[in-house]
Order: C-alpha cells, then sequence, then structure tokens
C-alpha cells in the first residue's frame, strides 16, 4: 500500500469530519498529518484488520494491547486529544457525533475508501484477540461465582506486578496528597489514617474491611490504632499476600483475613466498616443490597467510610455503558453510579449520610505516579505478565488520570452512620474535625 499514512489520515477524517490531532505513521513507514503532534504509529495491516472487524474503542484497545499500533511522544497528549473524538470514559457516547459518524459512513466516497483499505489490510479474516481479553461472560451479571472470576481477571496477574505499580504502601486506591510534590507512600499513608479517623476508631473496636486489598488497610488500623479486623477479598493472590504481611508484622492474633464475598458474611456486628475501592465492583442491580448487607452488619451507631468512583450523571440513565476496553481487559462487569445514586442507596438502607469529601484531584496525581512506576520498571513488568498485560494497565492507568483531570469521573468519601434511634451519632459537631 503506497502511501498507506495518507489514506488512513483522508479516512479518518472522513469519518471524523474534522481534521485529525495526531500524526500518522504506517507501517510502509509513510507519514501523515501535523508536524509535532503525538504520532500513532501503525505498526502492521493486523491493526487494520482489527479495526475494520471491531470499529471503534474495541479494535483499538485489541489492536493496543498486542502491539499492534503504539504512541510515540507524550502519552498523555495522545489520548487527551483522542479522548473527545473516540471514547469519553464511563459515559455514553455524545448521540450528535455518533450520528455524524454513521453519516459519514454512508458516502458513497467513504465507503469506497473503506472497501480499499480491506482489500489492502490482507487475509480477510479477523485476528484473534489478545491472550488478556477476559474470556466471554453468560448468564445474569453478579452471581457469587461471576464476581469472583471478574475479581481474579484483575488482580490475580501476580503480586510482583502490583508491588512494581503501586510501591511499598501496596495500596490499589486513590492517597490523599498534600502536595504534589509529596512521596506516593506519604500520600497512601496519610489516606489510610483519614479513614481511620472518619471511622472514629479505638482500641478494641472490631473493624471490617470490604475489599481488603493487600492488607494494608487492616494492617495500618490494628497497628496505629489497635483495632480487631476482618477483611475480606474474592482474590487469593491478594489473600495469601496480605497474610504475610500480617504474619511478618506480628498482629496475625488480631487481622483475620478471609477469601470471601460481603453477601456470606455473618458475623456479629462490627464497630465500623471500611469500603474501599470496592463498591464499583457491586453493580447497579446489586447496590441496594451492598447497602443494606453494610447496614445490618454495623453495631447502632457505627460508621462507614464508602470510598467511591462516581461517574456524571447522564439526562437518559438507561444509555449508560461500561466502555468496552474497560470491560473486556481492566474491570469486567464494574460499573459506576453519579454520586447522588450512591448517597441515595445507602441512605435508603437506614444510613444517614454525614459527609462526603471529593477527591478528584488526588486521584489524578496518584494514577501518574503508578504510570511512572510502571514506566520506570517496563522491562521487568512485562517480564512479571506479558507485554500485553503491561500495555492494558499502562494505557487504562494513564486515560484515567486525564478522566479524572477532566471531570468526567470523580472519587468520593461518603460517611455515613448506623444512627441510633436516640439519634445521638456520636460525631464532633465541627465538621471535618478528623482533619487535624
Amino acid at each position: 500500500m503506497a502511501d498507506a499514512a495518507g489514506r488512513l489520515t483522508k479516512l479518518a477524517e472522513e469519518v471524523l469530519g474534522c481534521p485529525l490531532p495526531v500524526r500518522i505513521r504506517a507501517w510502509d513507514r509513510s507519514e501523515s498529518g501535523p508536524p509535532g503532534a503525538p504520532t500513532l504509529v501503525i505498526k502492521n495491516r493486523r491493526a487494520l484488520r482489527r479495526l475494520l472487524f471491531k470499529p471503534g474503542e474495541l479494535g483499538l484497545a485489541r489492536a493496543w494491547v498486542a502491539g499492534d499500533i503504539d504512541i510515540e511522544g507524550d502519552l498523555y497528549a495522545a489520548l487527551d486529544v483522542l479522548a473527545g473524538l473516540i471514547w469519553e470514559r464511563g459515559t455514553a457516547a455524545p448521540k450528535p457525533r455518533r450520528a455524524a459518524a454513521l453519516r459519514a459512513l454512508a458516502r458513497p466516497e467513504v465507503r469506497s475508501a473503506a472497501r480499499e483499505l480491506l482489500s489492502l489490510s490482507g487475509l480477510p479474516l479477523p485476528p484473534a484477540p489478545p491472550a488478556e481479553e477476559a474470556g466471554s461472560r453468560r448468564g445474569p451479571l453478579h452471581t457469587l461465582l461471576r464476581d469472583k472470576e471478574s475479581i481474579s481477571h484483575h488482580y490475580d496477574v501476580g503480586n510482583d506486578f502490583y508491588a512494581l505499580v503501586l510501591g511499598p504502601s501496596m495500596v490499589y486506591s486513590c492517597a490523599y496528597w498534600e502536595s504534589p510534590d509529596g512521596t506516593l507512600e506519604d500520600a497512601q499513608r496519610d489516606k489510610l489514617d483519614l479513614i481511620c479517623r472518619k471511622l472514629g476508631l479505638k482500641e478494641g473496636q472490631r473493624l471490617l474491611d470490604v475489599g481488603c486489598g493487600w492488607g494494608s488497610m487492616v494492617l495500618h488500623a490494628a497497628r496505629e490504632y489497635g483495632v480487631r479486623a476482618v477483611g475480606i477479598t474474592l482474590s487469593e493472590e491478594q489473600a495469601t499476600y496480605a497474610r504475610k504481611r500480617i504474619a511478618e508484622a506480628g498482629l496475625a492474633d488480631r487481622i483475620e483475613i478471609r477469601v470471601q464475598d460481603y453477601r456470606e458474611i455473618h458475623d456479629e456486628p462490627f464497630d465500623a466498616i471500611s469500603s474501599i475501592g470496592m463498591a464499583e465492583h457491586v453493580g447497579r442491580s446489586l447496590y441496594a443490597e451492598y447497602a443494606s448487607a453494610l447496614y445490618a452488619l454495623l453495631k447502632p451507631g457505627g460508621r462507614l467510610l464508602n470510598h467511591q468512583i462516581a461517574r456524571r450523571p447522564l439526562e437518559d440513565e438507561e444509555a449508560y455503558h461500561v466502555d468496552e476496553f474497560i470491560d473486556r481487559y481492566v474491570f469486567p462487569d464494574g460499573e459506576l453510579a453519579p454520586i447522588g445514586r450512591t448517597a441515595g442507596a445507602l441512605e435508603d438502607a437506614g444510613f444517614e449520610v454525614r459527609d462526603v469529601e471529593v477527591l478528584r484531584e488526588h486521584y489524578a496525581l496518584t494514577l501518574r505516579r503508578w504510570v511512572a512506576n510502571l514506566e520506570n520498571h517496563w522491562a521487568e513488568a512485562v517480564k512479571l505478565t506479558t507485554p500485553g498485560r503491561a500495555r492494558v494497565w499502562r494505557l487504562y492507568m494513564a486515560a484515567s488520570a486525564l478522566s479524572f483531570e477532566r471531570n468526567k469521573i470523580g472519587i468520593n468519601q461518603v460517611l455515613a452512620v448506623r444512627t441510633p434511634e436516640s439519634g445521638a451519632a456520636g460525631l464532633p459537631l465541627r465538621p471535618r474535625a478528623w482533619q487535624g
């Protein structure tokens, strides 16, 4: 194919109805597009077949994960200019843009160009999806078995890999920054301590950490506040790692780690519950059950700290869909909800919502640090997993950082209380007293 880059640029601009904001370099070494712009490198014709057989985000995702396409230059800059043209994470595609794209595809010259690309892209067969893609899932969402499989897909990719990305804290949720120049470890410690203070933890109390990850929250709460703690996760690898950390810290008599679903807990009530970055896995259809289950697990006067990513509300909530890259490669079956819906579900379950703190900018800073950790240890990360898996995490975290920065998604800590009949919630009179 002579001048493949020029032809691809022309086709893209016909479909999008605007100039392409990135430069294209094709496998035939041809280049096209604005000089100095981030360069989309199309390494082989297989990338075209992926896009032709799965137009849009899924085709692009498969080409990226397989290494058929790459970005040369600033990844964040490239994603920033492409996001508005291709996807906006966690939202439905704007109808006017979708309609314009369909009209463009109906034009004879565009159909002709597409046929030309198809004829020159090699064998007219769709390439197999990369091995890192989640397998087909059937049946109802969020059964106990399906949720366990989804969690395993994301978290059971190797504790050593996560240690490279997350650093010594082993905390896989938004940190709490005093300054952008601070260290990731300090910011994660400050986040855990903020949660402990919001929960009002005291020595001898019993804490449940739902979605405990690698045990960082229960370790901090037991070591610094003297609580007894139960942490639950659906990841066998996380549980093994957490138990080892707890034993090494000499806290095995005060912390228990279980591989258990929140729907399977039948303990005596807890004094406090933390749920940090777990509720995104629950699903819209089960959120009321989730809120009611946690309410039932708290003593009267007990507090819940729900730390959760939120999306922006849509005019038509039925139009919401999880983007295909996230669903196939990152968080299978994960769903986001607006903060209002989350707070409403907690109140419907009986909770009194007492405080909401927005940490959107904090998550953007956290994600950029994780991306830097991955890039700085790229060869080792690839060795520990696969090149495709490392590419998934790099794209996912960089795109997520931009989504937080652009206010496309947010992150909130909701403090809720199972307020007793007396009405005495036990919180300080002055708000935010826990911030010190």
